[in-house]
């Protein structure tokens, strides 16, 4: 007679095995002949335990790293947390507790529920960005992008929540309000640090050409989000208050036509222009 499958019983078994033998654990052993594969998924948000749209995501992300061991790769297949966000921050605060308390009990919670799933990670290569020991390399990054002028601050608009009290990316603006709250979302100017990875544009588009295996749709979406464009910086002056306006275009050549200029609502000559009541040429 055919036995009854029990997850229950069976699956923790199984994975007490594979754990103990090592059985997803990438070798560190120089002359292991196998050619390596380095599998990453994406860290997910300590902000509760995981739910359907993580294991939508990260089976996919396994079924990768499983393919790769059984074509006989050495797999490095590593987790983490990306720990370090104000929604874990807020979501405790509501609760009345530590946000350091509420982080690492949920890291601890999706990692057990991890494990059921029996996802194909090295836990002894896992991490979590809140840790000291993860971030003081962030930081040091970070200090050497300053150094090269590659880090800089300036002054932006951006869409900013006044309940979380957090700059929103514009996928997180719902029906222009807070995905996660609901509050009305507002255009704010603040004073934000910026990477100039246009200094690496040309170097992107270049390297795209070895990536034969993507999709053409793919390719040109990278493409367009790069965004280099070959032109002329032409400046203007405003008649009414002095002030010169620097203006890019890819058609210098078409100068000599040229009625007018339009300034985005949050320049910050819109104010002045708006009290002197002039208009650029």
């Amino acid at each position: 007679m055919a036995r009854t499958y029990d997850p229950v019983e069976i699956e923790p078994r199984w994975q007490r095995v594979w754990e103990q033998e090592g059985l997803y654990r990438a070798s560190e052993d120089p002359d292991d002949p196998r050619p390596r594969f380095y599998a990453l998924d994406m860290f997910p948000y300590p902000s509760g335990d995981l739910h359907m749209g993580h294991a939508e995501a990260f089976s996919g992300g396994d079924a990768v790293a499983r393919f790769a061991a059984m074509r006989g790769y050495n797999v490095l297949h590593p987790i983490g947390w990306d720990a370090f966000g104000l929604p874990a921050e807020n979501a405790a605060i509501k609760r009345g507790v530590h946000p350091k308390e509420w982080t690492y009990a949920n890291i601890e919670q999706q990692a057990a529920s991890f494990r059921r799933m029996g996802m194909s990670f090295d836990w002894s290569r896992r991490l979590n960005t809140c840790d000291p020991e993860y971030y003081r390399w962030t930081q040091w990054l970070f200090v050497k992008l300053f150094e090269r002028g590659l880090a800089y601050r300036k002054n932006a608009p951006a869409n900013w929540c006044p309940k979380d009290q957090t700059v929103l990316a514009n996928e997180q603006v719902v029906n222009g309000a807070c995905e996660r709250c609901g509050t009305p979302v507002v255009r704010k100017d603040l004073t934000q640090w910026f990477f100039k990875i246009t200094d690496y544009a040309q170097r992107l588009l270049d390297d795209m050409d070895d990536l034969v295996d993507w999709p053409d749709r793919v390719i040109t979406m990278q493409r367009n989000w790069i965004g280099r464009s070959e032109g002329a910086e032409v400046e203007f002056e405003i008649e009414e208050t002095g002030d010169r306006v620097t203006v890019f275009t890819t058609r210098p050549d078409t100068l000599w036509g040229v009625t007018f200029f339009v300034l985005a609502v949050e320049h910050p000559l819109v104010p002045a222009l708006a009290e002197a009541g002039g208009s650029a040429p």
